[in-house]
């Protein structure tokens, strides 16, 4: 509570408190608000090592329920608290672990050689040995970049997955390209040093950027708007780095390379107005993989995890149980 009642009075140093702190430090108090909304679903942040190498993850439950073990992740430049508004959807019960991808929030930070999407598939796989995520095949979810990994992960590593969700997924040839996509050759073929729309460094690109990717317009306050762009400017060199790699030539189709070798049942979860990569990307999966379930969803964009969670977390789920009692090529959850 904001203003504490004593006596028929106001107690008004925590308001001075709080007002000081959403003026001052708007990032640390949005640091604080995920930090209560983890706490909240039960979930707890952990840190797991392979070599020198440490992810930050956080979790809730454990595995060998009703249904797989579900591992989460994310996508450029967002961090494990990306999952949040859907897993407050997920059954209580449901054993759940986000992880922040290599170099971000948590995530030891190394080089390209980890940032490219191949990179990436092999840290995550390193972490699912890490924690021991390999006992028992369980639930993949990758979103846009993460959805590129997530794929490649199920070409590359079949044997630990019973199924697959990809969301709004990078790393496809897209039958009909977005804007974003046009700008971005334009931009590699002049070599110009321009700002890139996933990476604002003032509260006006801010603003571009959370148009570009979500189809309902939020509307936030300036200060929240200063807590997102605090937390973010110290990492954009970071992101730029990770996203000239992704989109460089060895990883930029990944996923649409490695379609042929995945055999995983597969869910294509995607918002119809996705102004980032177009939703026909969906058919390609659809005419390429043989066990595939295709959800687009009406009046949603890129950030389907913050625009429909109750609806993602719905479709997940029901995919899931679905799986469970399919007599087809789904491996059982001992």
């Amino acid at each position: 509570m904001v203003l504490v009642m004593l006596s028929g009075g106001v107690l008004v140093v925590p308001v001075l408190a709080f007002i000081t702190s959403f003026l001052f430090w708007p990032g640390a108090l949005l640091k604080i608000y995920n930090w209560y909304w983890r706490r909240r679903l039960g979930l707890v942040v952990r840190y797991s090592h392979s070599g020198s190498y440490r992810f930050c993850y956080s979790s809730r439950g454990k595995p060998g329920g009703a249904t797989p073990s579900v591992l989460l992740l994310h996508g450029f430049s967002a961090t494990k608290d990306m999952w949040l508004p859907v897993i407050n959807y997920f059954p209580k019960d449901q054993h759940v672990v986000c992880v922040d991808m290599p170099g971000h929030e948590g995530t030891t930070r190394t080089g390209a050689q980890d940032y490219s999407i191949v990179g990436q598939v092999e840290r995550i796989h390193q972490f699912v040995k890490s924690i021991g995520l390999d006992q028992r095949p369980f639930h993949l979810v990758g979103t846009s970049m993460g959805g590129n990994v997530a794929g490649v992960y199920a070409a590359h590593h079949p044997a630990h997955l019973c199924s697959v969700t990809l969301v709004c997924p990078a790393g496809l040839v897209y039958p009909t390209e977005t804007p974003f996509i046009s700008r971005l050759r334009e931009l590699e073929k002049s070599q110009r040093e321009e700002s890139i729309p996933l990476i604002p460094s003032t509260p006006q690109e801010l603003e571009d950027m959370l148009r570009l990717c979500c189809y309902t317009p939020i509307k936030l306050p300036r200060q929240v708007l200063r807590g997102l762009l605090d937390n973010r400017i110290p990492n954009n060199g970071f992101y730029k780095e990770v996203f000239m790699e992704i989109v460089g030539e060895k990883s930029r189709h990944s996923l649409q390379e490695n379609l042929h070798l995945i055999k995983t049942p597969v869910q294509v979860i995607w918002g119809k107005e996705d102004q980032v990569v177009h939703s026909s990307g969906a058919a390609v999966l659809e005419a390429a993989l043989p066990n595939c379930q295709v959800d687009v969803l009406e009046n949603c964009g890129h950030s389907v995890a913050l625009e429909r969670p109750r609806k993602a977390a719905n479709l997940i789920m029901n995919f899931l149980s679905a799986q469970e009692v399919s007599d087809g090529n789904v491996k059982k959850v001992s």
